[in-house]
C-alpha cells in the first residue's frame, strides 16, 4: 500500500510505542523468571527436607536416595530453562529499546509462546508488532547504523 508521508509518520511513532513497552514487558518477563527460579529453589529445598525427616526415614520402606538423585536433576534443567529463559527475555528486552536485531526478538517472542498464557500473550503481540512494515522500517534504520 502506498501511504501518506503523514500517514507513515504516525504509524512510524505508534510502532515505535508498541516496541517500546513490549521491551518494558519483555523485562518483566525476565523478572518474573527469576521468582520462578526462587519458586524452584525453595520446591526443592521444601522435598529434600519431608524426604529426609526421621519419620520418613523410620517408615519400613522409606524413599531411596536415588529418588532424590532423580528430582535434583530435575530441579537443575528447570533451574537451567529459567535462567535461559530469562536472559534471552533480558537480551531481547534490551534490543527492542534499541530497535535492533529484530530476527532475534522475533525468535524470543516465538519461544515465549510455549510459556502460557503471559508468554503467550507477550510473544503473539511481539510477533505481530515487528512483523509490520513499519517495525521492519524502524529496526532496518538502526540494523543499518550498527
Amino acid at each position: 500500500m502506498n501511504y501518506s508521508p503523514d500517514t507513515v509518520a504516525y504509524l512510524d511513532a505508534r510502532t515505535r510505542d508498541h516496541v517500546r513497552l513490549l521491551s518494558i514487558f519483555h523485562y518483566v518477563v525476565a523478572g518474573l523468571t527469576l521468582l520462578g527460579l526462587a519458586f524452584v529453589a525453595a520446591h526443592y529445598w521444601l522435598m529434600r527436607s519431608m524426604m529426609s525427616m526421621p519419620s520418613m526415614q523410620a517408615q519400613p520402606n522409606p524413599p531411596p536416595q536415588e529418588f532424590m538423585a532423580m528430582f535434583f536433576w530435575m530441579y537443575v534443567v528447570f533451574g537451567v530453562v529459567l535462567i535461559a529463559g530469562g536472559i534471552l527475555n533480558f537480551l531481547a528486552a534490551r534490543n527492542l529499546r534499541r530497535h535492533r536485531a529484530r530476527t532475534f526478538c522475533m525468535v524470543v517472542a516465538g519461544l515465549n509462546c510455549l510459556q502460557m498464557p503471559l508468554g503467550t500473550v507477550l510473544g503473539v503481540f511481539t510477533l505481530v508488532t515487528l512483523a509490520g512494515d513499519s517495525a521492519r522500517r524502524l529496526f532496518e534504520r538502526n540494523d543499518g547504523a550498527a
